[in-house]
Protein backbone atom coordinates (compact mmCIF):
# COMPACT_ATOMS: atom_id res chain seq x y z
CA UNK A 1 0.00 0.00 0.00
CA UNK A 2 1.17 3.39 -0.88
CA UNK A 3 2.06 6.51 1.07
CA UNK A 4 0.02 8.25 -0.79
CA UNK A 5 -2.82 5.97 -0.14
CA UNK A 6 -3.03 5.71 3.17
CA UNK A 7 -2.69 9.31 3.96
CA UNK A 8 -6.00 10.00 1.78
CA UNK A 9 -7.66 7.01 3.75
CA UNK A 10 -6.84 8.60 7.08
CA UNK A 11 -7.91 12.42 5.80
CA UNK A 12 -10.97 10.56 4.47
CA UNK A 13 -11.54 8.98 8.40
CA UNK A 14 -11.02 12.12 9.87
CA UNK A 15 -13.34 14.03 7.86
CA UNK A 16 -16.39 11.69 7.90
CA UNK A 17 -15.54 11.10 12.12
CA UNK A 18 -15.90 15.42 12.40
CA UNK A 19 -19.49 14.94 10.15
CA UNK A 20 -22.42 15.33 12.50
CA UNK A 21 -23.88 12.06 13.92
CA UNK A 22 -27.09 14.18 15.05
CA UNK A 23 -29.56 17.02 13.95
CA UNK A 24 -31.64 18.57 16.14
CA UNK A 25 -35.00 20.06 15.24
CA UNK A 26 -36.18 22.09 17.79
CA UNK A 27 -39.48 24.34 18.14
CA UNK A 28 -40.33 26.60 20.69
CA UNK A 29 -43.08 30.06 21.01
CA UNK A 30 -42.91 33.24 23.14
CA UNK A 31 -44.36 30.88 25.72
CA UNK A 32 -41.48 28.74 25.62
CA UNK A 33 -38.37 30.83 25.94
CA UNK A 34 -37.50 29.71 29.37
CA UNK A 35 -37.40 26.00 28.13
CA UNK A 36 -35.72 26.74 24.86
CA UNK A 37 -33.21 28.45 26.45
CA UNK A 38 -32.33 25.52 29.21
CA UNK A 39 -32.74 22.93 26.20
CA UNK A 40 -30.01 24.89 23.91
CA UNK A 41 -27.80 25.07 26.84
CA UNK A 42 -27.82 21.41 26.36
CA UNK A 43 -26.74 21.02 23.75
CA UNK A 44 -23.16 20.23 22.38
CA UNK A 45 -20.99 23.34 20.89
CA UNK A 46 -20.54 21.15 17.26
CA UNK A 47 -24.69 20.63 17.28
CA UNK A 48 -25.98 20.70 14.30
CA UNK A 49 -29.58 21.68 13.09
CA UNK A 50 -32.65 24.23 13.10
CA UNK A 51 -34.52 26.01 15.83
CA UNK A 52 -38.17 27.59 14.84
CA UNK A 53 -39.29 30.59 17.23
CA UNK A 54 -42.93 31.84 16.48
CA UNK A 55 -43.69 34.97 18.47
CA UNK A 56 -46.42 37.29 18.18
CA UNK A 57 -44.58 40.06 16.39
CA UNK A 58 -41.59 41.27 15.02
CA UNK A 59 -40.92 43.03 18.61
CA UNK A 60 -40.92 40.29 20.36
CA UNK A 61 -37.80 38.63 18.74
CA UNK A 62 -34.87 38.65 20.95
CA UNK A 63 -31.09 37.22 21.45
CA UNK A 64 -31.42 33.21 21.88
CA UNK A 65 -27.92 31.27 22.67
CA UNK A 66 -27.43 28.77 20.60
CA UNK A 67 -24.12 26.80 19.16
CA UNK A 68 -22.92 27.81 16.31
CA UNK A 69 -24.11 25.26 13.43
CA UNK A 70 -27.52 25.43 14.67
CA UNK A 71 -29.96 28.16 12.45
CA UNK A 72 -32.50 29.71 14.44
CA UNK A 73 -35.39 31.22 12.63
CA UNK A 74 -37.69 33.81 14.18
CA UNK A 75 -41.65 33.49 12.71
CA UNK A 76 -43.28 36.48 13.75
CA UNK A 77 -47.32 35.94 13.32
CA UNK A 78 -47.95 39.26 12.36
CA UNK A 79 -46.53 39.22 9.26
CA UNK A 80 -47.87 35.72 7.87
CA UNK A 81 -51.03 34.70 6.61
CA UNK A 82 -53.23 31.89 7.57
CA UNK A 83 -54.22 28.81 6.34
CA UNK A 84 -53.60 29.62 2.34
CA UNK A 85 -56.51 31.27 0.45
CA UNK A 86 -58.59 31.73 3.53
CA UNK A 87 -57.22 35.82 4.61
CA UNK A 88 -57.40 34.95 8.04
CA UNK A 89 -54.55 35.77 10.21
CA UNK A 90 -51.86 33.58 11.39
CA UNK A 91 -53.09 31.54 14.32
CA UNK A 92 -50.72 30.74 17.38
CA UNK A 93 -48.76 27.42 16.20
CA UNK A 94 -49.56 27.60 12.40
CA UNK A 95 -46.48 29.45 11.53
CA UNK A 96 -44.41 26.60 13.34
CA UNK A 97 -46.23 24.33 12.15
CA UNK A 98 -45.54 24.65 8.63
CA UNK A 99 -42.24 25.92 9.27
CA UNK A 100 -41.08 22.57 11.43
CA UNK A 101 -43.05 20.45 8.60
CA UNK A 102 -41.36 21.63 5.79
CA UNK A 103 -37.95 21.61 7.08
CA UNK A 104 -39.10 18.01 7.97
CA UNK A 105 -40.36 17.07 4.93
CA UNK A 106 -36.83 18.29 3.41
CA UNK A 107 -34.18 17.29 5.40
CA UNK A 108 -35.21 13.79 7.07
CA UNK A 109 -34.63 11.38 4.40
CA UNK A 110 -35.45 7.55 5.31
CA UNK A 111 -31.81 6.60 3.55
CA UNK A 112 -29.98 9.50 5.56
CA UNK A 113 -27.27 7.70 8.17
CA UNK A 114 -28.04 11.11 10.10
CA UNK A 115 -30.31 10.46 13.22
CA UNK A 116 -32.74 13.14 14.61
CA UNK A 117 -33.56 14.49 17.83
CA UNK A 118 -36.65 16.38 17.88
CA UNK A 119 -37.75 18.99 20.65
CA UNK A 120 -41.05 20.18 20.60
CA UNK A 121 -42.06 23.10 23.00
CA UNK A 122 -44.49 24.78 21.38
CA UNK A 123 -48.24 25.02 21.90
CA UNK A 124 -50.23 22.11 22.13
CA UNK A 125 -52.03 22.31 18.63
CA UNK A 126 -49.10 22.97 16.57
CA UNK A 127 -46.76 20.64 18.56
CA UNK A 128 -49.51 18.20 18.29
CA UNK A 129 -50.10 18.74 14.13
CA UNK A 130 -46.01 18.71 14.19
CA UNK A 131 -45.87 14.98 15.89
CA UNK A 132 -49.06 13.58 13.52
CA UNK A 133 -47.31 14.64 10.66
CA UNK A 134 -43.71 13.43 11.66
CA UNK A 135 -44.71 9.89 13.12
CA UNK A 136 -47.42 9.27 10.69
CA UNK A 137 -46.31 10.54 7.53
CA UNK A 138 -42.55 10.42 7.69
CA UNK A 139 -42.73 7.50 9.90
CA UNK A 140 -40.53 8.98 12.88
CA UNK A 141 -40.08 6.68 15.81
CA UNK A 142 -41.98 8.67 18.50
CA UNK A 143 -38.92 8.17 20.53
CA UNK A 144 -36.64 10.70 19.31
CA UNK A 145 -39.50 13.31 19.86
CA UNK A 146 -39.33 15.10 22.47
CA UNK A 147 -42.50 17.20 23.92
CA UNK A 148 -44.02 18.62 27.46
CA UNK A 149 -45.20 15.37 29.28
CA UNK A 150 -48.20 17.44 29.91
CA UNK A 151 -49.38 17.09 26.42
CA UNK A 152 -50.00 13.31 26.46
CA UNK A 153 -48.84 12.91 22.32
CA UNK A 154 -45.87 10.38 22.89
CA UNK A 155 -47.85 8.26 25.18
CA UNK A 156 -49.36 5.22 23.42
Amino acid sequence: MSTVQTTAGARATRRASRRPQVQHLITADEHSLAELEAALATLPLCAVGRVFIEVPDVDDISVVSAPPRMTVTWLPRARRSGAPGSGRRCAPGEALTRAAVAWADEMLCAESELRTDITLLGGYLGTADIVEHLTERLGVDAASIHAPERYGLLTR
